[in-house]
């Protein structure tokens, strides 16, 4: 049975052999591992999903903020074992990730992906022609969600991981 939860430390190598196969050793020259880089995943925003005791996909969300200040969550990487795919499982844990977000008072969610897999969860480019990734990036494949509507108003600049840790209420609320 497939289940979705929480990532806990013992799911660590499965993750991380996960990612492996899925990206392969490019995945650490990506310009979204720079916003990941040496910092843990937002506060109770990694998840796995199993299958038995089997990790099969993992979807993590970052803290993030703009040039502006604006806060916003990266997600990413999002993978599913190759022997599991086009079962919904991906979906599944995007679905899960982002409805976590809005209940921990998350704000807007941007993602480096293909538009017609993520616009199915209402990601865009829409809001992403003033920002940009810290190193290359293809502008077409900068996508954001306003978990509240304007959210992004006004964001532009470079995307980077917060100078510090803010509480998290801190950085909910940091936009508004």
């Amino acid at each position: 049975m497939i289940s979705i939860r929480k990532e806990r430390p013992p799911t660590k190598a499965a993750r991380e052999a996960l990612l492996d196969e899925a990206f392969g050793n490019h995945r650490w020259r990506k310009s979204s591992q720079r916003l990941r880089d040496g910092r843990s995943p937002a506060e109770g925003l990694a998840f796995v999903a199993t299958d038995g005791k089997r990790v099969i996909g993992t979807a993590r969300l970052w803290n993030i903020v703009c040039g502006t200040g604006h806060s916003a969550l990266l997600l990413g990487p999002v993978a599913v074992a190759p022997d599991c795919r086009n079962r919904g499982i991906g979906a599944g844990l995007v679905d899960h990730a982002l409805a976590a977000a809005r209940r921990r008072g998350h704000r807007a969610v941007v993602l480096v992906g293909d538009e017609p897999y993520y616009s199915r969860f209402g990601f865009s480019t829409e809001k992403t022609a003033a920002l940009r990734m810290p190193g290359p990036f293809e502008r077409h494949r900068l996508l954001a969600l306003e978990l509240e509507p304007g959210s992004l108003k006004g964001a532009r600049g470079l995307l980077r991981a917060p100078s510090k840790q803010m509480p998290q209420s801190d950085l909910a609320a940091s936009a508004a």
